[in-house]
């Protein structure tokens, strides 16, 4: 399946934050959507999907690359989820930090 993914959405389901921001500064949109989900949205379920499966503490890296990157902190996937919606279902603290800071700073704008 990982064939069929753009380069962008290939890297967040590796969790290759390297290579994403490199697609990213190279003019890659932050906000792509793909397969019914944004990037966010799909890096948040990988870091979620991917800490359950392993045990291993959930990592924030692709989300904060893209959030980095300009990446809409509210932009909901096709199917109407948030990556708060999506950080909220696995429990990922993390991303849930990093959303509500990227949030408060656009509606300070």
């Amino acid at each position: 399946m990982s064939d069929y993914w753009t380069p962008a959405h290939h890297a967040v389901e590796h969790e290759d934050a390297e290579t994403l921001a490199r697609l990213l500064a190279d003019g890659a949109d932050p906000n792509e959507v793909f397969s019914n989900m944004t990037l966010l949205t799909h890096a948040i379920d990988v870091e979620g999907d991917g800490s359950l499966q392993s045990g291993q503490p959930l990592a924030v890296h692709t989300t904060a690359v893209l959030l980095a990157f300009g990446a809409d902190p509210e932009l909901a996937d096709p199917d109407g989820h948030t990556p708060m919606d999506m950080a909220n279902h696995y429990g990922h603290d993390l991303a849930v930090k990093l959303l509500r800071a990227h949030i408060q700073r656009a509606s300070r704008r």
